[in-house]
């Protein structure tokens, strides 16, 4: 039994809260340290380190005099530098007194204005990262779809299927094939039947043989905090009726689902036990209802629609090749970038009221979607887990005091100014910045509790 399953096997509640944590942890180690460590190439000297709030369960204290320590409540973290009133980097207006400019010059209020932003900055940034590191390996560990439309796996269905791995599909339904890259769109045309021909180089030889539509309703993926996942649905699964009737292809599931508006329906599901014959799985049937969803659309905006939560997946996988190093990495720079644009995007369509505040998540929300994808496998976690970390490195850049980008603008005035905010002033912001916090997390609790 490997840790995710025992960990399943002790409770929804404790895998859920064992993940998050480990998550969380992740993503407050990579922003810490990014702060620490441009700290101290700026000469920034670091008094604290630490995973967690409360009290410190384990602690060491390295030659550069930094105490770096695990506590108690570890739903966070911090870097306390010299000079540092508190956790939250308030500035400390006596910390500096006494000192001699070359031992003012170790600490955050006596340190150079570009040393303290390149510190502040340097949290955010490594958390971007971080993200685009994850995203390029697994680029490269993918690769892409090779030119050739060769089949690598068959998927489990309870269906008939005249195709094996190592076929080279030619043609299907009397029509050739284009690039992978454009076979969904290519399918789309092609008739809905339950029945498809295909034209395979098969060993040397042409052969035709008789398969399911390339495109049957096979589970994917499910969203958390879904219909579908609600339902028991797994990735996997092949849906083969909805209501009764036969269903043939993920676009029939679509448009079934779009046009019922939300009404109940259920699904007749069919799930492989290991063999690929409908001997070897089982059969059950599930009630859900569909769920209205703010989607992005590609240019900038939403729409809403009605989903139950599934992603599709063709009948066979494709091999692949490799992918160089200069197109990995564009890769991962452009889910960086997608990740904020969407954020920000979906941000401002909730505050102008154009889609609901249900799309905010809390950290309950944040926890399950974290446990949801740890159950799905390591690579699904790590996604997720540099998703959250460009999201909360976003976040960190918000211009509210409490957070960084609320000391770059005090850096920001202080610039234009020549002199720093006076500490009256800053407490006050400080204080507001943590309201306004604290207003959101609620919201985002509420979100959480009362949205489906």
């Amino acid at each position: 039994m490997d840790v995710t399953s025992l960990l399943s096997s002790l409770g929804g509640t404790a895998f859920t809260l064992v993940f998050f944590i480990v998550a969380l942890s992740i993503i407050v180690t990579v922003h810490e340290y990014g702060h620490y460590i441009v700290g101290r190439w700026s000469g920034i000297r670091a008094d604290v380190f630490s995973l967690g709030f409360g009290k410190p369960l384990w602690q060491r204290t390295d030659k550069r005099g930094t105490v770096w320590q695990i506590a108690a409540l570890p739903f966070g973290g911090y870097v306390k530098f010299a000079g540092d009133a508190n956790a939250a980097s308030a500035p400390d207006a006596h910390a500096v007194e006494g000192m001699s400019p070359e031992e003012a010059r170790h600490t955050m209020p006596g340190a150079p204005l570009w040393a303290r932003t390149a510190t502040v900055a340097a949290g955010p940034i490594f958390n971007f990262i971080f993200s685009f590191i994850v995203f390029t390996i697994f680029v490269l560990i993918a690769g892409k779809a090779a030119d050739t439309l060769v089949v690598d796996e068959v998927a489990p269905v309870p269906y008939e299927i005249g195709l094996m791995p190592g076929d080279e599909i030619t043609a299907i339904a009397g029509q050739e094939v284009p690039e992978p890259g454009a076979l969904l769109g290519f399918l789309q045309e092609l008739p809905r039947e339950g029945d498809v021909s295909y034209t395979v180089a098969r060993e040397g030889q042409e052969l035709t043989v008789t398969g399911p539509y390339p495109y049957p309703v096979i589970v994917a993926g499910v969203s958390p905090k879904s219909a579908a996942r609600d339902a028991g649905i797994k990735t996997g699964d092949v849906i083969t009726q909805i209501d009764g009737a036969p269903i043939t292809t993920f676009w029939d599931l679509q448009d079934y689902v779009t046009s019922h508006d939300g009404a109940p329906m259920t699904l007749t599901v069919w799930r492989p036990n290991g063999e690929t014959s409908a001997e070897g799985g089982e059969t059950f049937e599930t009630t859900l209802e569909p769920r209205r969803r703010d989607l992005p659309t590609d240019d900038g905006g939403f729409e809403t629609r009605w989903l139950i939560g599934i992603t599709g997946g063709l009948l066979f996988s494709v091999g692949t090749e490799p992918v160089g190093l200069g197109a990995a990495l564009l890769a991962g720079i452009q889910g960086v970038w997608q990740i904020i644009t969407m954020s920000l995007s979906g941000m401002a369509h909730m505050i102008t009221g154009a889609i609901s505040a249900c799309n905010l998540s809390g950290p309950v929300g944040i926890a399950e979607v974290v446990s949801t994808s740890a159950s799905d496998g390591v690579a699904s976690f790590l996604s997720t887990v540099a998703l959250l970390s460009t999201a909360i490195g976003l976040m960190n850049l918000f211009p509210i005091p409490v957070l960084d980008g609320g000391h770059l603008v005090f850096y920001a005035y202080e610039a234009v100014r020549g002199k720093p905010l006076p500490d009256r002033a800053v407490n006050v912001m400080m204080t507001i910045g943590l309201a306004v916090i604290l207003g959101f997390m609620v919201l985002g609790l509420g979100s959480d509790l009362f949205c489906k």
